[in-house]
């Protein structure tokens, strides 16, 4: 089916996958139809990757840094095609803002702002190349020469999620180019649309043949990215079951992974705290991408003081919400990506109400919205924080307000949790922000703020995954590191 809508540019070849630096038919005739979350209609089929593919993609990234110039080449000269990408990417913001509110609900107005979060992605990691130390002098007690260098870990499997493909792309991409590695990427069946744009853009900015190559295929054959020895690291964004799965396959061949994954992360409110100002944040950072947001601060645990207070704001800002069609300016919250996910949430929802939670806003779909995977942004009071909505990840917009007797306890509730991806408190204390930011066992955790950094490192404890993309940090997981100690100084050293 040819897609409908102005965006021909990115899904141009929807028909085809990325390997070895050409447009190729898929070994297979199935295709995969990705739907538009607020029609429920099918707005483009694209080519559903094989087993075969997988392998012929694999082999491509292998010959590629097996036998190409790509690792070879001065981290300076890699990072010019990293700014190219960057360029690139602004150049066509407009028209990858036209498929991702198709494929996920999101506004259009955020799908812009996250595109040009990713190609700033892009031109950190290019400014590594002069400053980051690939090649440091060592003193080796016993005598000689040492150096020690940072090189590729080799070819890169990187899965991206349908949430946010286009960011979760960029992270490993711009680390992985510039450390020398050749990637595999992988995109989601829902929201193939950052995949083939990124093609799109390798063969605009003449990206050798076999540094990036690009497929969309379902789980099952997903996994062989995992099991092929030819690939030495997976780089995986999803959820926290796919995660251990990945884990557990490539562990048995010693693989390198990093997992970014789920979260349910807390947002403690301080007896101090300005309520309106949290409200505020908390209830519109959920509606970002429908709450469909790793990061997102889901558990709200507040002072048992405030509680009523905050649950009141909160629900106060949902009522507000304007949910509706994600190209329409005047919306603030589209719809869920899937039938299936809409389901999801729904059922929390109604876990919630069973289990005894003070439903204080939505809990349904929006009136009027009879098309489209809609649902009301909702908030539950006096939750308990052992009960199912307090420790699931539920990847819609439902919040839950905990009540805390004081710091201390809100500080175990906040760690009473297999995830540990995000966080944040809101006090009008730095000493105390402080204090409770040590405590708190997450990776990110801001004040009086919900984060959203692209620069720094982002990741989690626990459950929440292993590694860190983002910043240098970022950058470590597609090194390895080798010692070199000689005789002597070779002749280019002075």
């Amino acid at each position: 089916m040819a897609m409908t809508g102005e965006a021909l540019w990115v899904l141009r070849h929807a028909d085809h996958l990325y390997i070895a630096g050409k447009w190729v038919a898929s070994s297979g005739a199935s295709r995969i139809d990705v739907t538009d979350s607020t029609s429920e209609e099918v707005f483009v089929s694209v080519a559903e990757a094989q087993k075969a593919d997988i392998a012929r993609a694999v082999g491509a990234a292998r010959t590629a840094f097996d036998d190409a110039p790509w690792p070879r080449l001065p981290h300076v000269r890699r990072a010019d095609y990293l700014r190219d990408m960057a360029d690139a990417i602004r150049r066509h913001a407009d028209d990858y803002a036209l498929v991702w509110p198709r494929e996920a609900g999101v506004l259009q107005s955020h799908a812009k702002q996250f595109t040009f979060a990713a190609a700033s992605i892009f031109d950190q990691y290019a400014a590594f190349a002069e400053t980051f130390p690939f090649e440091e002098r060592l003193s080796p007690q016993m005598g000689g020469f040492g150096l020690q260098v940072q090189e590729p870990v080799g070819v890169v499997g990187a899965i991206i999620p349908w949430n946010a493909p286009l960011l979760t792309a960029a992270w490993k991409l711009a680390a992985g180019l510039l450390a020398g590695c050749t990637v595999v990427l992988k995109s989601s069946p829902e929201a193939p649309g950052a995949g083939y744009l990124l093609a799109e853009i390798a063969d605009e900015i003449s990206l050798p043949d076999g540094v990036l190559n690009v497929v969309t295929a379902d789980r099952e054959v997903s996994e062989l990215l995992v099991t092929d020895p030819r690939v030495d690291k997976i780089a995986f964004t999803g959820s926290t079951a796919a995660g251990r799965r990945i884990a557990s396959l490539i562990g048995g061949r010693l693989g390198r992974y990093t997992l970014e994954l789920g979260g349910k992360s807390a947002a403690v409110v301080l007896d101090d705290a300005d309520i309106a100002a949290a409200a505020q944040v908390l209830a519109g950072a959920e509606c970002m991408i429908s709450g469909q947001v790793c990061s997102s601060l889901t558990r709200i645990i507040v002072d048992r003081r405030r509680h009523d207070e905050l649950l009141e704001a909160v629900a106060a800002v949902f009522h507000q919400v304007t949910v509706g069609d994600p190209f329409d300016s005047a919306t603030q919250m589209g719809p869920l990506v899937t039938e299936r996910q809409r389901a999801r949430v729904e059922g929390y929802i109604a876990m919630g109400k069973a289990q005894g939670a003070t439903l204080a806003a939505g809990g349904g779909r929006p009136p009027g919205l009879d098309r489209g995977y809609f649902v009301e942004p909702t908030v539950f009071g006096n939750v308990e924080n052992s009960s199912t909505i307090a420790q699931e990840e539920i990847f819609g917009p439902v919040l839950s307000v905990i009540p805390a007797e004081n710091d201390e306890h809100a500080i175990r509730l906040a760690n009473d949790s297999a995830y540990g991806l995000n966080g944040s408190v809101f006090t009008a204390d730095l000493g105390r922000a402080r204090a409770v930011a040590g405590e708190i066992r997450t990776g990110l955790l801001g004040h009086n703020t919900w984060r959203a950094d692209f620069d720094v490192p982002f990741g989690g404890f626990k459950q929440s995954g292993v590694g860190r993309e983002g910043g240098v940090e970022g950058l470590r997981p597609y090194l390895e590191t080798k010692t070199i100690i000689l005789e002597g100084p070779p002749e280019d050293y002075s």
